[in-house]
């Protein structure tokens, strides 16, 4: 073993938080290599074995230093930008730490996107080189070329994938790292990195969209920095030993930034590629940290709720028993500093210890510590229900603009009808229209090759404009009403805050997707995707014959059902913001015909094209 490693093995346990003292993340990996040696810091499935493989720190920093070579070798300067248009892999984080070397900038796309959306971004972004990292993004990336998006170079990660008979310049990931390396480039990435400076740009980060074309939101090393230190603020009690996964794109600011703190706090990140499999992911991983939206949460619960559901009677009355105990364990007591009372102490242990170990441990959570949710309203029941079991669920708010966090949830007196209270350093104030409007260090300076757009998006006195409708509370937490343009008003005058109600509907479990319509209209419709689970076990109940989702859905006592769960699930909503009638949809709203974003958020105006004939029925 060399006298490297040697003093790298030395160094594997400290626990001192070194990499958090305002280490540039172009010199972050091979510090950390230094200080934690062989400890492994990425695990990635391997596709043909089904077996997780592990990272070293070193390892990982050998990696990135012969990448950095290599994209110098291929002529990428300071402040080029690269693309990297790929799933979650290990090699995403490779590339991006090559280019924060090389003091380049990273432009990631998500891996679902459009060839329109990405030839859209490249042209915007001027990219050159683009990583991809599959067969469909491949094919996306060859067809976006040929329509002049100025790309001149691909990079392939995943060797299976099978080039176009044409394709004569691509190259894989292992083939560039051996044609490009250099080692008298080893000097110039070097010097790169000595020269860092915490001003440069480190990424590009292109908003989904829900209306009209993306924007790239200009993040620098500076405004990460920042978001590691105020995070870290809140999360001390963290161990180095945590186990993150990475489920969330990582072409989305909350896991990037979630991401970023992981590496820069030492944990171990196991890398989660195809998300259709994250339940078996799930239980094989047992995170003890991760961050995810609260699209996730809604479906742990309805499973959970479909296996309580098909237990005896009498383990269904215990579950809600222990619910109830858990609640005044962790929400009447814990949460508001108090020790709860004896009895309440014992009854949670013994729940905790049975019922509550045997479903989390089902599902993958029983090793949870914290678990932050974001990028979407998370209602308060699902945290209730969460919180209750012991399942360290924390709600926040944040932007891309914004480096994600702006405000999260402390560890006490925290109010679950809040995103919490605002993160150190950061100014927020509600100005005109109730509109949230933020100013500090982890705020974006603008957007790429948009000056109107970016001044647009600042008031005159420098604040950011969100565009989300919030207020305060006397305690001085925040609460985010509704996307400004979402807000609606009735033909009656009313004023109402379709996610509000939307986040309601969905919370019970067998209502998939929501969607509400009103505007200008007399009253509030909603188009409504069941949970199929839920509606199949209906059906059988009902004693509906075959599989045809279609004669389901017209079948009068079915849709009796529906509305009742309806009613219940909007009985605090005011009269006037309250579901009159509904439409029950066949198949969910997709990504794939325009009505979901890349981030699973509803685009209304296509979703209102698309089902206009059926939104005018419901008001005929």
């Amino acid at each position: 073993m060399s006298i490297f490693a040697l003093i790298a093995d030395s160094n594997t346990h400290s626990t001192s938080y070194h990499a958090m003292n305002q280490t540039h993340f172009a010199n972050l990996v091979p510090e950390q290599a230094w200080r934690l040696g062989h400890k492994t810091v990425l695990r990635y499935k391997d596709p043909v074995e089904k077996r997780w493989m592990e990272v070293g720190w070193l390892a990982f920093d050998a990696d990135v230093r012969r990448t950095a070579v290599a994209l110098a070798g291929m002529g990428i300067k300071v402040g080029d930008r690269v693309g990297l248009f790929s799933p979650n892999r290990a090699e995403c984080l490779v590339v991006d730490f090559a280019l924060y070397s090389l003091r380049a900038v990273g432009v990631p796309l998500y891996a679902t996107s459009t060839t329109a959306q990405i030839k859209y971004i490249l042209k915007d972004a001027g990219v050159n080189i683009l990583f991809v990292g599959g067969q469909y993004q491949y094919d996306r990336a060859i067809e976006a070329m040929g329509l002049g998006c100025g790309l001149t170079q691909l990079v392939v990660f995943d060797t299976g994938v099978r080039l176009a008979m044409s394709d004569e310049q691509t190259l894989y990931f292992k083939d560039f790292l051996q044609q490009g390396y250099d080692s008298q480039l080893e000097d110039e990435v070097s010097d790169r990195r000595a020269q860092a400076s915490f001003t440069d740009l480190a990424n590009i980060l292109y908003t989904s969209g829900t209306s009209g074309e993306p924007k790239g939101v200009l993040i620098t090393h500076a405004m990460y920095q920042e978001a590691l230190r105020t995070n870290h603020m809140k999360l001390k009690t963290l161990s180095d030993d945590e186990v993150s996964l990475c489920f969330l794109p990582m072409t989305h600011i909350f896991e990037k930034a979630w991401d970023l703190y992981c590496l820069a706090r030492g944990f171990r990140i196991d890398i989660n590629e195809h998300p259709l499999e994250i339940q078996e992911v799930l239980k094989e991983v047992r995170p003890t940290v991760m961050c995810s939206v609260p699209r996730f949460w809604e479906k742990v619960h309805a499973g959970i709720l479909q296996t309580v559901n098909g237990m005896p009677p009498l383990v269904k009355v215990y579950f809600n028993r222990a619910l109830q105990v858990g609640k005044r364990f962790h929400l009447d007591y814990k949460r508001n500093g108090l020790r709860p009372p004896f009895w309440t102490i014992i009854g949670y242990t013994l729940y905790k210890h049975t019922l509550f170990k045997i479903i989390k441990r089902k599902v993958g959570l029983d090793r949870g510590v914290f678990f932050p949710v974001g990028g979407a309203a998370f209602s308060e029941e699902l945290c209730r229900f969460f919180r209750s079991m012991g399942v360290p669920t924390v709600h926040g708010y944040g932007l891309t603009e914004s480096t994600a966090t702006v405000s999260v949830f402390g560890d006490l007196h925290y109010d679950m009808a809040t995103v919490g209270t605002v993160i150190d350093g950061l100014q927020v104030r509600i100005g005109e229209n109730r509109e949230i409007q933020l100013k500090g260090k982890t705020i974006t300076p603008g957007y790429y090759n948009k000056p109107e757009e970016t001044a647009a998006a600042f008031t005159p006195d420098g604040f950011f404009r969100t565009g989300d409708a919030g207020a305060f509370t006397d305690r001085g937490e925040l609460v985010v009403i509704e996307r400004i343009k979402d807000l609606f008003k009735t033909a009656n005058g009313k004023y109402v805050a379709p996610q509000q109600l939307e986040m309601a509907l969905t919370a019970d479990a067998a209502i998939d997707m929501a969607a509400i319509i009103g505007d200008d209209r007399p009253y509030v419709t909603a188009l409504i995707v069941p949970n199929q689970a839920e509606m199949k076990a209906l059906a059988a109940t009902l004693g509906l014959k075959g599989d045809n989702t279609a004669v389901w859905l017209a079948d009068e006592r079915l849709l009796a059902h529906f509305e009742t769960r309806i009613r219940i699930a909007q009985k605090h909503m005011a009269s006037y913001e309250q579901v009159r009638r509904f439409t029950l949809l066949p198949a969910p709203f997709s990504m794939d015909n325009g009505e979901l974003t890349n981030t699973l958020k509803l685009r209304r105006k296509v979703i209102a094209e698309h089902y206009a004939d059926i939104i005018e029925a419901m008001y005929r």
